[in-house]
């Protein structure tokens, strides 16, 4: 049986003007014909359009956690606004008879199933790499390391107050060298530098200016720890693998993703990186724009419902092809993955799959959440800092904190445990991502004691301690977003 919400249908939906078309076909009455099939796996029907002909449309789940979208409408986008549609109207309750599956489409299953069993077949086979290419490659590494350990002493040399605008420019046209030497993360690392060091020089007069401007100051030595770190430990993991091309890519720590490499999730089953049966929940999602890697990202911070653990997706989409990369979108039923692909990380690593089956969420779903946070502070303390010694791993881990209550002391907005630890909340994160303390002022006051919190811990270079940043609340019957 077909189980979707209009949840579902958004988050398959490529982008808004999708959501929008298909509502408006379902609600101007532009599906002429709703089918069904009687195993329940096909939606499918005819909708009236701007051609002579009606458009066939399906939306396909035969395959468990994958649809399969089809349409004869010219558009490019995918799944276009009929299949939207269709599968809005499916979600309203709009009646589809049950008819039997077209002869074109039974056709079409049978050549998806010959093809999945020959792809199955050719990836069971060991692949030849091209060594010569390989080592060309990390060769050419190797010399981007060099570069950017360079300009990394330059900038040291130069010190923070002595550099200009012209300097600023200088380094960013040698961060493109970066990307030529298939170094894309050194890249983005050396532009963030740049790109807050230009934000500590912008920055004004008075009392809270001054703070932030001795913030950004401590961010840009962080940062430059980090590029540091990434030369170094970069450098000894790329001579292992020019050494023996045949060494398979770390997966005990971020480094090859650090250095540019695209995790396949062929790779990821190779090397053991796969879980089956998880069912995950999102807590939290929200869309930013990644300027020192020029490309729109959609993140989303799940929960492990077995196990508690928290993951993170990551969709990038360029700027120059954004147009044709589906937008994800939030999440409020319960993921059922049959194999989930883990990349290489630290508290939160990212997650994909390659299809997954959705499943009504349950109050059981959000006391498991409750169940897995850490209760007491102290303990997510240790976590966080072990985590955090890691110059190479994320910045801001992401947990979830049982709490007794939330609410101001003086200025500050503090959440604290059960047994009386006091934890300050901020607005201070990663890039891109939204001022979340003051939607906790429209949050009802029963959400704000005894339930579950969602953050990514902050360390306050300054003041020398640990903050965190709200990204949502469960309670014992929702998921409050506080991002969006």
């Amino acid at each position: 049986m077909i189980n979707i919400d209009a949840s579902f249908v958004d988050a398959e939906a490529p982008n808004a003007n999708a959501i929008k078309n298909g509502r408006g076909l379902v609600a101007k009455g532009k599906f002429v014909a709703l089918h069904k099939s009687a195993d329940g796996t096909l939606l499918f029907g005819e909708c009236r359009g701007s051609g002579k002909s009606n458009y066939q449309t399906s939306c396909d789940f035969i395959r468990p956690g994958a649809v399969t979208y089809r349409c004869s409408c010219p558009s490019r986008q995918f799944p276009c606004k009929h299949c939207i549609g269709l599968m809005y109207a499916f979600v309203d309750g709009k009646t589809f008879t049950e008819a039997a599956v077209p002869d074109d489409i039974v056709s079409k299953r049978e050549k998806f199933a010959k093809k999945a069993e020959k792809k199955a077949t050719q990836a069971s086979k060991p692949r030849k790499g091209d060594k010569s290419a390989l080592k060309k490659k990390i060769r050419a590494q190797l010399e981007g390391l060099d570069l950017l350990e360079g300009l990394t002493r330059e900038l040291i040399r130069t010190g923070m107050g002595n550099t200009n605008d012209g300097t600023l420019r200088e380094v960013t046209q040698h961060a493109k060298r970066l990307g030529d030497a298939y170094l894309p993360g050194a890249q983005a690392a050396l532009l963030r530098y740049v790109n807050l060091l230009g934000e500590w020089h912008q920055g004004s007069g008075g009392e809270s200016a001054e703070q932030q401007r001795d913030a950004r100051y401590s961010e840009c030595l962080d940062q430059l720890v980090r590029l540091d770190a990434l030369v170094r430990h970069g450098r000894a993991y790329l001579h292992k693998r020019v050494d023996d091309p045949e060494l398979l890519p770390e997966t005990e720590s971020p480094i090859a993703a650090w250095l540019g490499h695209a995790w396949q999730l062929r790779e990821l089953r190779d090397a053991g990186l796969t879980q089956s049966q998880v069912e995950l929940l999102q807590l939290a999602f929200w869309s930013f724009d990644d300027t020192a890697r020029n490309e729109f990202v959609d993140m989303g911070i799940w929960m492990n419902l077995a196990n508690g653990k928290l993951h993170t997706t990551k969709t990038y989409r360029p700027y120059k092809a954004a147009n044709y990369i589906k937008e994800d979108d939030a999440f409020s039923q319960v993921a059922v993955v049959p194999e989930l692909c883990v990349y290489p990380g630290g508290l939160n690593p990212r997650v994909r799959w390659d299809g997954m089956t959705p499943r009504t969420r349950t109050p059981e779903d959000l006391e498991a959440v409750q169940t897995h946070a850490h209760s007491s502070f102290d303990g997510a303390f240790k976590v966080v800092k072990k985590d955090m010694k890691t110059p190479l791993s994320e910045k801001g881990p992401v947990l979830a904190l049982q709490f007794r209550r939330i609410g101001r002391v003086g200025e500050e907005l503090v959440i604290e445990d059960a047994e009386g630890n006091r934890l300050t909340l901020t607005d201070s994160g990663d890039p891109g991502e939204p001022a979340t303390c003051p939607v906790i002022d429209l949050v009802s006051s029963e959400a704000l004691s005894d339930q579950t919190l969602i953050v990514r811990f902050h360390h306050d270079l300054d003041a020398r301690t640990l903050r965190a940043k709200p990204l949502g609340i469960v309670t014992q019957t929702h998921v409050l977003r506080l991002t969006f």
